[in-house]
């Protein structure tokens, strides 16, 4: 049914008002106010003071991603060791979702790793080539110049010599982020065995870019890169902030408000005094993440929505996605010397693709440069639990000092097919200070995914052997990547999909979702890149809206 949509408000509205200011809604209120809209960045956290942030992760007792960030009453999230006092779910880490994120200005990309992969073609195709989950609305060929477009505005660095399976029109904006010593040992011991190890692409410069300076390798860009070389979605909030848009934080989105027509007339959002307030605009883009823009959706129900909004095909919240990971860690047969930078810089891609997918999910290896951090057995860490064991002076300095460079970690991201079970819905019996329901979520793993799980710690055996490993763990419970993906699914048919190719939603005509809560399949990609290409393009039908361009125009949309 096509229906009218509305005039264009008031000057006291906005031409488009965005909720969320993670990558994908900085992206979109960048360029949307370079080409002179009225954009308002509606983003329930607050600010981030990246020294503050720098310290509160040195100081804290327990270093977690989440350690360096202020948890805000009003704005709660899941933080890693008490993620249930925000999520509702069972309490059973066989079940549980085990990812989270942030809600600050900037959103969760102030703890995002940094890789930058893209999507193979065959992600998109998935149903047609391999007979499982379903196929995208768009091919990799319509999105490879938006992935281009997301890359040179994240700033990425890449080898443009290697071959990740994702043909590229174009090289790389910034020189590679060297391979680590580790890397290389890596590369030797893992050639014989057909698995080539090569760069990964990273959003974090490599020389001095746009006013930000080069990796000096840190080794702390989870949870936070301190001198800002990694790139976090402040940058393009605070570029679309400067070119006129408003930045409202503190700002709790509550309900979409529908107008008996079918479109979107305003966002009710709450202040952390508890006081409520209407933001009105033209069109509007629901930009959170994929369980909070579902959430959004679901507790905006009325009479005559009583689903919630945007879904008439009952698929908002539905087919929650990870990539769940197996985390591996040994001992090399030789030093390999971890913790003098980027906590990864290289992969292994050629387990991403293979006819396997039609029984069980491919994986992406990735090399850690962070020895046994994520286990929580750095030097620190391990100190901590050889005093327990009454280590003590000159022979506890000697153990750690020993063990330390042989330290080695492998992850493996595993694909998940779609799956209405796994799901998020609104908790409306158990409400944040707000009076907000908090996320209830189903969650598990399927045996598509659990057999690649399996493969990946097969393959991590052969890659310690390869490595001369004389210890080593494939820890039991998979891990979360902090990839939420899929809750509001792009396709062609109303029935099955909550929007189309470019996000508008088929119920509201001026309402559309970003991120990556769009993702009808996961694929192995870290889904960043991604997520900042489909942003770019949503803004170009909305520049075409308002029959606007910006001066550096991207692609021509379609």
């Amino acid at each position: 049914m096509t229906r009218a949509l509305p005039a264009r408000q008031d000057a006291g509205a906005f031409d488009v008002l965005i909720v969320g200011s993670g990558v994908a809604g900085g992206l979109i209120a960048w360029k949307l106010s370079l080409a002179g809209l009225r954009v308002g960045i509606l983003e329930a956290g607050t600010t981030v003071n990246r020294a503050d942030g720098a310290n509160r992760y040195r100081a804290a007792l327990i270093q977690t991603p989440d350690s360096a960030y202020e948890e805000q009453p009003w704005a709660p999230w899941p933080r890693v060791i008490t993620k249930n006092d925000y999520y509702v779910q069972p309490g059973d880490p066989a079940t549980d979702f085990q990812s989270t994120y942030l809600r600050v200005v900037g959103g969760t990309t102030w703890h995002w790793l940094g890789s930058m992969i893209r999507l193979l073609p065959s992600d998109f195709e998935l149903k047609t080539r391999h007979g499982v989950g379903v196929d995208w609305p768009i091919s990799y060929e319509e999105l490879e110049p938006w992935y281009l477009a997301g890359e040179k505005q994240i700033g990425v660095s890449g080898d443009d010599q290697f071959d990740l399976g994702s043909p590229r029109s174009e090289g790389y904006p910034l020189p590679p982020i060297p391979m680590t010593y580790s890397d290389k040992i890596f590369r030797e011991r893992c050639a014989p065995l057909n698995l080539p190890v090569v760069p990964t692409p990273q959003g974090r410069n490599s020389v001095g870019n746009e006013g930000r300076p080069p990796c000096c390798g840190n080794a702390m860009c989870i949870p936070i890169c301190p001198i800002g070389a990694k790139y976090d979605a402040s940058v393009h909030v605070n570029a679309a902030v400067a070119n006129g848009a408003v930045l409202m934080p503190e700002s709790v989105a509550v309900a979409v408000e529908i107008d008996p027509e079918g479109s979107v007339q305003g966002i009710r959002y709450k202040r952390p005094d508890g006081s409520e307030h209407t933001a009105a605009a033209t069109f509007y883009v629901v930009a959170c993440n994929a369980i909070e823009t579902a959430k959004l959706l679901l507790v905006s129900r009325t009479d005559a929505l009583p689903d919630g909004v945007a879904n008439t095909s009952g698929h908002v919240g539905r087919n929650l996605c990870d990539h769940p990971i197996r985390l591996s860690y040994a001992t090399a047969g030789e030093p390999v010397y971890p913790y003098r930078s980027p906590l990864a810089t290289a992969g292994i891609e050629t387990t991403r693709e293979g006819d396997f997918r039609s029984e069980r999910s491919a994986y992406r290896i990735e090399i850690g440069n962070d020895g046994w951090s994520w286990p929580g057995l750095d030097p620190l860490g391990l100190a901590r639990e050889m005093i327990m064991k009454d280590m003590a002076g000159a022979e506890l300095f000697a153990a750690v000092h020993d063990q330390t460079p042989t330290q080695i970690r492998l992850g493996s991201l595993c694909e998940q097919l779609p799956n209405d079970a796994f799901r998020v819905q609104p908790a409306w019996d158990a409400l944040d200070a707000l009076g907000v329901p908090r996320p209830k979520i189903s969650f598990g793993i399927e045996p598509y995914t659990q057999k690649g799980l399996d493969d990946a710690t097969a393959t991590h055996d052969r890659i310690f052997d390869a490595m001369g490993a004389t210890f080593r763990v494939h820890l039991d419970q998979w891990q979360g990547a902090g990839h939420l993906m899929g809750t509001h699914r792009m396709g062609t048919d109303p029935k099955t999909s909550v929007t189309d190719s470019y996000g508008r939603t088929h119920d509201h005509p001026n309402l559309f979702l970003a991120g990556a809560g769009l993702f009808p399949t996961t694929g192995t990609a870290n889904p960043t890149a991604t997520v900042a290409a489909l942003a770019l393009r949503t803004a170009s039908v909305l520049e075409k809206e308002f029959k606007v361009s910006a001066p550096d125009a991207t692609p021509t949309v379609g």
